[in-house]
């Protein structure tokens, strides 16, 4: 009767709360076994009164369709059908039907003995999208672990199928040996899970005489080994969908294969390449007292605090140091070297040591040794080019000496005197000039 397993409109969100939604279900005893969360797990009818018969998942659909009109919206992104069945039917006990599924009524304008109700289950349903959730979450967890225990396994062993060379340990050598030799490059052996059973469903295609990769079959092995080396064919098709339940990034986000997830990935690194600064907003400089947590916008402010406030003169300390003639470097130098000084809580000019940060700085006020500056060769070495603290301001805002300074501004201003060219006709008749050129009329 064609009702269409699919459903519009909007989509409620409610807070989960309910963590014994999965109570009545129950989990692998050997957590050690690594058989696949396949589809082809027998589970009983959520409406039939017995338990028994269990069914396989396709025949179990079409036993709901035709007994008892429910059709299972996305069945496909039920990452625990069994699982799925046996919550439902707890709750088909408890409820009426209709109480969580759409209505669909087939052939409504015609007769009333043609008519049928079918039921639809779906994720528009809060209660089953959150169990729809819980169940693609510990499927997660259950592959995670299984993928876990196989890249700690050392106890692999299996023969190559292109060479029958055989491989003791972790299954990382298996699959390397096949991307190296015989370029059979199936991923990464980290991206992989359920290793034996998918190496069973490529070894089986393979004795199938059937190519790995476009699928076709062969009339024997010779002549399957040529096509699949002759049209690099030793790989597997990405369409075919067999495969994706031994990758893990198929089970990572409900209803999403491969290609959807790492297409999203592909357009957030284009979203973050995107070149437009217009909403960026630069951060106003702040600089920081050499002495204290104290913060300023501008270095005439810091200077005038650390004057003030520690009697630090940065101005009088070039003055001292004018045959040395401080340029930027080397007051880069000394500003690391006191930054470092004070952060190991030595005092500077004395090299006395402390045991915080605020008994020398004590020391310093009450020694006055603020302005006692070691002599160069202390501070003016390699070392201290390198900061102390990495976003130190202070070392951006540092300027070239003052006597320079000073110099340049007096400089400003002067006008250029030319050279006294008031005896022009003496000074053609000695230029030298005039030689070379009665010297070039000659030769000729």
């Amino acid at each position: 009767h064609g009702a269409k397993q699919g459903v519009g409109g909007r989509r409620d969100k409610i807070s989960p709360g309910r963590d014994s939604i999965l109570e009545p279900l129950s989990f692998p005893e050997d957590p050690g076994s690594s058989a696949s969360l396949s589809s082809t797990k027998a589970a009983p009818c959520a409406l039939c009164p017995d338990l028994q018969p269990l069914w396989e998942k396709d025949p179990l659909l079409k036993h709901l369709l035709l007994e008892h009109k429910l059709v299972i919206a996305d069945v496909r992104l039920v990452a625990d059908f069994p699982r799925y069945m046996m919550y439902w039917r707890r709750r088909f006990a408890e409820q009426p039907l209709t109480d969580f599924c759409s209505v669909i009524q087939t052939n409504s304008e015609g007769p009333v003995e043609k008519q049928e109700q079918y039921f639809l289950l779906c994720d528009a349903l809060p209660e089953d999208r959150i169990l729809r959730e819980q169940l693609q979450q510990r499927r997660l967890e259950e592959v995670l672990e299984q993928q876990q225990r196989e890249r700690e396994d050392i106890t692999f062993q299996r023969a190559c199928m292109f060479c029958n060379e055989e491989f003791k340990g972790n299954r990382s050598l298996l699959l390397n040996h096949m991307a190296k030799e015989h370029a059979c490059n199936v991923g990464l052996p980290d991206n992989i899970v359920y290793c034996d059973e998918f190496l069973d469903t490529l070894e089986k295609k393979l004795d199938s005489l059937q190519c790995l990769y476009c699928e076709k079959v062969f009339r024997d092995k010779t002549t399957l080994k040529d096509h699949m080396r002759k049209k690099q064919h030793r790989k597997i098709s990405s369409k075919n969908k067999e495969y994706d339940r031994f990758y893990v990034i198929n089970y990572l986000e409900l209803g999403k294969t491969w290609e959807e997830v790492q297409s999203e990935d592909d357009r957030e690194l284009a979203e973050d390449q995107d070149d437009d600064w217009s909403d960026w907003q630069a951060h106003p400089l702040r600089v920081v007292c050499l002495f204290c947590e104290h913060q300023s916008d501008t270095m005439e402010q810091i200077y005038a605090h650390m004057e003030e406030t520690h009697g630090f003169d940065l101005h009088k300390i070039k003055a001292d140091f004018s045959e040395y003639n401080l340029k930027f470097y080397q007051q880069v130098k000394l500003v690391n070297y006191i930054r470092r000084e004070l952060h190991q809580c030595r005092c500077y000019g004395c090299q006395e040591k402390f045991v915080s940060r605020e008994e020398v700085l004590r020391h310093i006020v009450d020694t006055t040794h603020a302005m006692k500056i070691p002599e160069p060769s202390t501070w003016d070495q390699p070392q201290y080019y390198f900061p102390t603290y990495e976003n130190d301001a202070l070392l951006c805002a540092l300027s070239d000496s003052d006597s320079e300074m000073e110099e340049a501004e007096r400089c400003r201003g002067v006008p250029v005197i030319a050279e006294d060219v008031s005896d022009l006709q003496e000074l053609r008749h000695n230029s030298a000039l005039n030689h070379l050129l009665k010297a070039g009329t000659s030769a000729r």
